[in-house]
């Protein structure tokens, strides 16, 4: 399969039957039992649940202290591990968020500082690129990104930036060097945390028997402690890292732990059962089977700002989504994790929100939608051979993007509530430029371009010819075996009908459909229009579109480039190259962040990819999440890893 991050997903199948067949909210002074709901969930046994109504007040009781806010998360997930070098399950992410302090945030394709003093940026003096001697013999990474021992006849960027061969002469190379400053924190047992237990967490990740990824620490030259609460990262030299800020390894508690082997540790209670943490929580009960409970910790470096709100949290293991619906429902549950709701789940939760029930949240997610042209295709199937070469004409491609309801699109398809794409990354990305070039709903613009273009209908019968061959303007469209795309794919279609253009889909097995070429019709650059998805990412991936990542046999020079085919796992299945474009998107993935040109030139690229329209950005999926009304300060953010991510300011009203 492809090199790249080529996301590929297949459809969910299987869906909770649930319905709220009556409702009516509680009005004051009811009795104390009355029905106010109604809910059948079917499962096995189904079950019918009655909701309690509060019981009023007696108003000459005496007063009771404030309740407790013990939060009750549902999952359908138990632990395997507390591990966090072990940890692979959401619900493990969540718990490791009260756990341990967050040290970054990554906020709206953003990064945020929260236990440290600040984000390093080389704007600043906390991170700098140095050039440094290289010689024969050194540990570098060369321009391809790999690491290797320098010797003569390699290709490496020098401090200039320049792709040089090496011939054996030393020279300079650059080299990131990176500063942290942590805030005064303490383990759950009282002992501080130093900067000391962040390096040892370095070395444990580095430690062969730790199941991570080598990818970082593998081209780290050192990390070091340089004070009781500062550390140091630097790179290995010509490392280009565009996340290089994140280079400060979680604290883990070495005063604990450093008696114990990687190994070890992997199934050591201490590290994966009982661990000891320096978030807002501590674990105070693991019942199998049943529940984790967590309390404050009494040493949170917050605790004096009142944090966290919550007296407890416990996470309750339930035997599958209907049981955990059910118990959300009647407010046995006060929160979910995202990943246990789905699109499937839409309707239920929007009805429960109507009657007072729960509060759905719903956010964009990093996977978008989006309808690929076929420019340039491979061999004879298209480009004015098999079939006319519709695509090439850039007022087609911007006409069919206006004929395309992509606010109607997301409104039928995922409920209105995600969000439209201008581009391969969202509107509210901070790289995103002011001056995009967006193409809006305008079938009646969109059908004056076709004209324009001279396709028009020359015999009456609603769709368009080519004025050349007069051959009718009949195109297909592919896509996975997933629901939602096929649903997106239909809406298209009945788009397409306004603008006289005939449009026919098909669906393929997704290991089929998303296959390397010259098999896969998609990425083997045999078709149409080909609908599926990608990640917006916190740096653009601009290289997606360009001229060195089309796809084809490897070795073989296209024809269009003039330039050798970087192989059938590249990601550019369009065939659109633009050497404008190549060039912003070259020189952006060149620069760091926090460099002169860094911004300006990414968004160079996305003006570029914008107007030129090799494809077509549709809207981002959707998360979901469901609460009871009365919890606060819950931030459903697409780039977090867990909505429990700031579990310490998480409230619960009465």
């Amino acid at each position: 399969m492809s090199r790249h991050r080529r996301w590929l997903r297949t459809a969910v199948s299987g869906a909770v039957g649930v319905a709220i067949l009556t409702a009516c909210k509680a009005q004051p002074r009811l009795p104390t039992t009355v029905t106010v709901t109604r809910i059948v969930v079917e499962t096995a046994e189904p079950q019918t649940i009655f909701i309690q109504a509060p019981t009023e007040p007696d108003e000459t009781a005496t007063a009771e202290p404030d309740p407790q806010k013990n939060l009750i998360v549902c999952t359908t997930q138990e632990p395997v591990s507390l591990y966090p070098y072990a940890t692979t399950l959401p619900v493990e992410t969540a718990i490791l968020h009260a756990l341990y302090e967050n040290n970054f945030t990554t906020l709206s394709y953003s990064i945020q500082a929260q236990g440290l003093t600040a984000v390093p940026n080389l704007a600043n003096n906390d991170a700098n690129l140095r050039p440094v001697p290289v010689q024969a013999g050194d540990l570098i990474v060369d321009a391809a990104g790999n690491i290797t021992s320098l010797s003569p006849g390699m290709t490496i960027v020098n401090n200039a930036g320049d792709e040089v061969i090496f011939d054996g002469t030393p020279l300079l190379m650059n080299q990131l060097v990176v500063d942290f400053t942590m805030l005064d924190r303490t383990w759950s047992d009282g002992e501080p945390v130093t900067a000391a237990d962040s390096v040892y967490s370095f070395h444990l990740e580095a430690d062969p028997d730790t199941p991570t990824s080598k990818f970082i620490t593998a081209r780290t030259a050192s990390y070091e402690a340089t004070g009781d609460l500062t550390t140091r990262w630097t790179s290995l030299p010509g490392f280009h890292d565009t996340d290089y800020a994140l280079r400060f390894w979680r604290p883990l508690p070495s005063h604990l732990w450093q008696s114990y082997t990687a190994v070890d540790l992997l199934t050591a209670a201490v590290s994966s059962r009982e661990p000891v943490g320096d978030g807002p929580f501590m674990l105070v009960d693991w019942m199998a089977g049943e529940s984790i409970r967590l309390e404050p910790n009494p040493y949170y470096y917050r605790i004096n700002d009142g944090l966290p709100y919550l007296d407890s949290v416990t996470f309750h293991f339930m035997a599958n989504d209907d049981k955990l619906i059910a118990a959300l429902l009647t407010g046995e549950c006060d929160l979910t994790l995202p990943q246990e709701l789905n699109l499937s789940h839409v309707p239920l939760l929007l009805a429960a929100e109507t009657n007072g029930l729960i509060r759905p949240y719903f956010s964009p997610g990093t996977v978008y939608e989006h309808i690929d042209f076929g420019i340039n295709s491979w061999e004879r199937y298209g480009d004015g051979a098999l079939r006319p070469d519709w695509f090439q004409d850039i007022r087609v491609r911007q006409a069919i993007t206006m004929c395309t309801d992509r606010e109607g699109m997301m409104e039928a398809v995922l409920y209105g509530r995600s969000q439209t794409m201008n581009s391969i990354i969202p509107d509210n990305h901070p790289l995103i430029p002011r001056d995009l070039t967006q193409w809006p709903y305008d079938v009646a613009a969109a059908n004056r371009l076709l004209d324009s273009a001279g396709y028009t209908d020359l015999n009456g019968d609603g769709i368009r010819q080519d004025p050349k061959t007069e051959q009718s303007f009949r195109i297909t469209i592919g896509t996975g075996d997933n629901e939602t795309q096929q649903q997106i794919v239909q809406y298209f279609i009945e788009n397409m009908r306004r603008c006289g253009i005939a449009v026919e889909s098909y669906y393929l097995p997704a290991k089929d459909w998303y296959a390397d070429g010259p098999d896969g019709p998609l990425f083997g650059r045999q078709f149409d229009l080909g609908e599926f998805a990608w990640i917006a990412q916190r740096e653009p991936d601009c290289f997606t579109y360009t001229s060195w990542e089309i796809t084809g046999p490897p070795n073989e020079i296209n024809r269009a480039t003039r330039l050798p085919y970087t192989g059938w796992d590249g990601t550019n299945a369009t065939g659109w190259w633009d050497p404008d474009f190549d060039e912003a998107c070259r020189d952006a993935q060149h620069i760091l962040p926090g460099q002169d040109g860094y911004v300006q030139q990414h968004q160079t690229a996305l003006r570029i990819l914008a107007e030129e329209l090799p494809t077509i950005p549709l809207f981002s999926r959707l998360n979901v999440t469901a609460a009871q009304p009365n919890l606060r300060n819950i931030q459903f953010d697409p780039t977090q890893s867990s909505i429990l991510w700031n579990v310490y300011a998480i409230d619960m009203g009465h």
